[in-house]
């Protein structure tokens, strides 16, 4: 089982880069995207159900804003929108797809680089999304969740870390957090396979960050400890160019 998690920055952007045909030959199993930036009846899916993939959307209220979704091969026993939470249900940032007994949830952790009420808005998302996780896994242990956590978790995920100090998305309080939700269980995959620096997945688009890889490794692929003797590989797929950021994928052998 191949999963790939990818920030898109806007899907039909994306699209208008080749997104349908770098995942023609891609082939991922299942694929969760972030950052939609559309409405369902906004997007034509047939370049994606024409590669035979079944298509879940969860968009925001607003328009052209934020948003989830997850393509899969093989169509889901169940879906399931949102934390339960509406304040953050209504930005569409958390959508669960469940095969068999192995459940994958596509997360787009809100960013608080735009100023102090976005990183109080993004604490809050944290501070209730770990014990929405921590009840889930009681009734689905076999868990994978994907996503933009807007998080770097260690120095050697962000490129000169000494230059990050009370930056959104370095700051203690956010890497402390990262630091509990590994914790309860939950595997940072591709750490698994790679311990390299210098491995990020998304670039600023000012000052050829991208060319210089003055990056950021904010995209994960979390696996609860069930899962660990399936972990088979991992990889940041960083030379594929649709958006800011790249795909990061993960494979199972189940």
């Amino acid at each position: 089982m191949k999963i790939i998690s990818y920030n898109v920055n806007g899907i039909r952007a994306a699209e208008s880069k080749g997104l349908s045909d770098w995942l023609y030959h891609e082939r991922p199993d299942v694929l969760c995207i972030q950052e939609t930036k559309v409405q369902p009846d906004q997007l034509d899916l047939t370049p994606f159900t024409d590669l035979g993939y079944h298509v879940n959307m969860y968009s925001a209220v607003r328009k052209g804003y934020s948003g989830v979704a997850i393509m899969s091969l093989h169509e889901p026993d169940a879906v399931v929108e949102g934390t339960g939470f509406e304040r953050f249900d209504e930005e569409g940032r958390v959508l669960r797809c469940d095969f068999g007994d192995i459940s994958v949830m596509s997360v787009y952790v809100p960013s608080g680089s735009s100023g102090d009420e976005r990183q109080e808005f993004k604490m809050d998302f944290l501070l209730h999304f770990l014990p929405f996780i921590k009840r889930l896994r009681k009734e689905r242990p076999n868990l994978i969740v994907c996503g933009d956590f807007n998080i770097c978790h260690k120095p050697i995920d962000i490129n000169h870390p000494e230059r990050q100090v009370g930056v959104s998305g370095f700051l203690p309080e956010e890497r402390e957090w990262m630091d509990l939700f590994e914790s309860t269980g939950m595997i940072d995959t591709f750490r698994v396979f790679c311990q390299d620096k210098d491995r990020y997945s998304w670039w600023s688009y000012r000052g050829g960050a991208r060319f210089r890889n003055a990056g950021w490794r904010i995209d994960y692929l979390w696996a609860t400890e069930t899962l660990r003797d399936k972990l088979k590989a991992g990889d940041i797929l960083s030379k594929v160019v649709h958006s800011d950021h790249c795909p990061v994928t993960l494979t199972l052998d189940l």
